[in-house]
C-alpha cells in the first residue's frame, strides 16, 4: 500500500492510486467530472467549498479536493522523498 496523503478536511488518499492531479478549470475536466458525477464514480472531498484539483485514480474514479493542485501534488512528493530515505 502506499501512503496516505492529506486532500482537506481531514480526508486522504492513497499516493499509489493516484494517475493524476489536475485543474478543474479546462473543459474536457469539467465534463470528465460531469460524467463521474452522473456514474457514481466521483468523490466529493470539497465539504461544499469551491473543488480547486482533481485527482484522476487508477479504477477510473475522480476525487474532488478544495485545495490547490500544487499543495496536494507537494504533498505527495514530500511523501516520497520521506520514503526515499527511509
Amino acid at each position: 500500500m502506499g501512503r496516505l496523503i492529506h486532500i482537506g478536511f481531514g480526508n486522504v488518499v492513497n499516493t499509489s492510486k493516484i494517475i493524476a492531479i489536475v485543474s478543474p478549470d479546462s473543459a474536457p475536466v469539467k465534463r470528465m467530472v460531469q460524467k463521474a458525477k452522473e456514474t457514481g464514480m466521483a468523490i466529493d472531498a470539497t465539504q461544499g467549498r469551491r473543488t480547486k484539483a482533481v485527482l484522476v485514480m487508477e479504477n477510473s474514479q475522480i476525487v474532488l479536493s478544495a485545495l490547490l493542485p500544487e499543495t496536494i501534488s507537494g504533498r505527495a512528493q514530500a511523501e516520497d522523498t520521506d520514503t526515499d530515505e527511509t
